[in-house]
């Protein structure tokens, strides 16, 4: 899977990829099923899914659609082929977290007692650091959301991963009071919230450093 020089081969680009999409599918879904706090963004697209009455899937992929411009914006240029990257990563993600959050429910992790709940919880906000850990050291292509947060880190805040987390999360948090304002009611904002606004750099670091050690950033 790595060449002799330590990176990988395509194929182990490829493959790492993969992996990183589902741990951070998994991740979201078990978060947005538990309805115990989800990662910022994913919180901000589930309230605007009930504001507008939409499936989440479609939000977040509006939403994504809206921080790809914003990321050009950020580098003050339209990379096309950045961008085409955001959308072929977007695309299959948004469905995949709308389609594992509705399979989970089946299994009525819902109804979990509080303390499992709030462990499986964190145990979700901990998959995604992890698989935004991989794909954006693989750096082949990202989600617009965390691309937002590449930009930021390596661009603004000489690669400090907790840093570029807290600034990027001013939006999604932006949104989701403003949901608050016109619903009066919030959805998928409790405990895992708080501890992806708090920790989700720190678990990205983590995961740098400990999971598929091997690997570092490329394409930067």
């Amino acid at each position: 899977m790595y060449q002799d020089n330590g990176k990988p081969t395509v194929l182990g680009d490829c493959i790492l990829l993969v992996i990183s999409i589902i741990i951070n599918s998994l991740g979201n879904a078990l978060t947005v099923s538990l309805n115990l706090g989800s990662a910022l963004w994913t919180a901000s697209a589930v309230n605007m899914s009930h504001l507008f009455r939409m499936n989440l899937g479609n939000i977040l992929l509006l939403e994504g659609i809206a921080v790809i411009l914003s990321n050009a914006l950020l580098l003050r240029q339209f990379d096309w082929r950045r961008m085409l990257g955001n959308v072929l990563f977007m695309v299959p993600f948004s469905y995949l977290v709308s389609g594992i959050a509705q399979m989970l429910t089946v299994f009525h992790i819902q109804n979990l007692s509080l303390v499992p709940s709030v462990i499986l919880d964190i145990v979700g906000v901990m998959m995604i650091g992890c698989g935004v850990s991989i794909y954006q050291r693989i750096n082949l292509i990202l989600h617009p959301n965390d691309d937002f947060m590449q930009i930021l880190r390596f661009k603004y805040f000489r690669g400090n991963a907790v840093i570029a987390s807290l600034v990027a999360f001013i939006v999604p948090i932006t949104i989701t009071a403003i949901c608050f304002l016109l619903q009066r009611h919030l959805w998928a904002v409790n405990i895992g919230t708080v501890v992806a606004l708090l920790f989700q750099g720190t678990f990205i670091a983590l995961s740098d450093r400990y999971v598929f050690r091997k690997l570092k950033h490329q394409r930067l």
